[in-house]
């Protein structure tokens, strides 16, 4: 988008709105400490002379405003930032006969929510979120699961109607998997529909520090209303990483990209622990099924609460054309007054 140096230009030309708080602060206990010793029993043993010193320079109302726009200005010019790592990649099963195999090793490390800030997090195979997993319905698959945490865990695939078995919550349906162990889960693939995988294992920690993941099922007959020309899978989290889409904060966010006169389907997963209403500008969203479940009779909106745990789906036909904004629309999870942060991408239409 723009040159990361008119950025830093940015920056360095104008003072920060932090810097005029400090100064406005200096000068109130300056002005105080005056006033002190004006009152009445207070005079000093004997005189005290002070060399004059240059009067501190209270920023104006035009200044204060022109720091803090030129740091809502750098926020959008850096976007999409970029940064180390990527999450949601989706995985290509080896094949044993009819069944697929997919492999998830859960280890602990290092990950960059935006460029230049590291936060701990508990991963499957080294991405935030976990990699893509999409089959058919019917499908036949094993999931391989090896634990390289310092702590048990499991997984559990939220949404799926499996045998009771293969539901993952320890000490219901099976043991906790330790350290170095190795645990497998098979079965034949129900309902279609967009799912999740997660722990459920200290979950309200390892979810929270990365332990989910994207577990799409087509069905065998897709209705016309889903036919796509893009396909966006959207996780929202809000833990220990902050406000996160697929596991980056703007302005490392990954933009959503489609082409004039193209539909998009968006798949928004809430892995986290609070509502997040999602705003789409300049276009309506068309919702077509929810936790995976067709709905009876498809509606439009430009804004979707999505609580924890849930699944919706939308098209976009993206008939509008420009950069859209698109972000979580409790404010505090997107704005902040030093700019935008967290929960904020765009729809660009080309």
């Amino acid at each position: 988008m723009t040159d990361k140096n008119d950025v830093a230009s940015t920056f360095s030309s104008v003072k920060s709105r932090r810097d005029f708080l400090r100064t406005s602060a200096v000068s109130v206990i300056a002005g105080g400490a005056l006033a002190a010793c004006g009152k009445a029993g207070a005079a000093p043993s004997a005189p005290v002379s002070a060399a004059p010193s240059a009067p501190v320079k209270v920023p104006s109302e035009r200044e204060a405003a022109d720091a803090m726009d030129a740091m809502h200005e750098a926020g959008i010019k850096a976007f999409p930032a970029k940064s180390k790592g990527k999450g949601n990649q989706l995985l290509q099963p080896v094949m044993d006969g009819h069944t697929k195999v997919y492999k998830l090793t859960a280890r602990k490390i290092q990950w960059e929510t935006l460029a230049g800030q590291s936060v701990t997090a508990y991963a499957y195979n080294d991405q935030v979120p976990g990699p893509q997993i999409r089959v058919k319905e019917g499908d036949k698959v094993r999931i391989v699961l090896k634990n390289e945490l310092p702590e048990s865990t499991v997984i559990h695939f939220h949404g799926l109607e499996l045998p009771n078995a293969q539901d993952g919550v320890p000490f219901i349906t099976q043991p906790p998997v330790k350290p170095g162990e190795t645990y497998t889960y098979e079965f034949v693939v129900p309902n279609a529909g967009s799912h999740m995988y997660h722990s459920h294992h200290n979950s309200a920690t390892q979810v929270s520090l990365g332990m989910l993941g994207a577990f799409i099922v087509e069905p065998r007959n897709p209705q016309p209303i889903e036919h796509a020309d893009v396909d966006h899978v959207m996780i929202l989290n809000d833990g220990a990483h902050g406000y996160t889409f697929n596991g980056k904060s703007f302005p490392a966010t990954e933009p959503v990209v489609a082409k004039l006169g193209q539909k998009l389907r968006i798949r928004f997963m809430n892995e986290g622990m609070m509502i997040h209403p999602m705003h789409l500008h300049g276009m309506h969203m068309t919702v077509i099924a929810k936790d995976g479940w067709p709905q009876p009779a498809p509606w439009k909106c430009d804004t979707l609460n999505i609580a924890p745990g849930e699944r919706w789906d939308v098209i976009v036909n993206c008939n509008n054309k420009g950069t859209w904004a698109f972000h979580c629309h409790i404010l505090q999870h997107a704005e902040s007054d030093h700019g935008m942060f967290g929960m904020v991408t765009a729809l660009i239409v080309a």
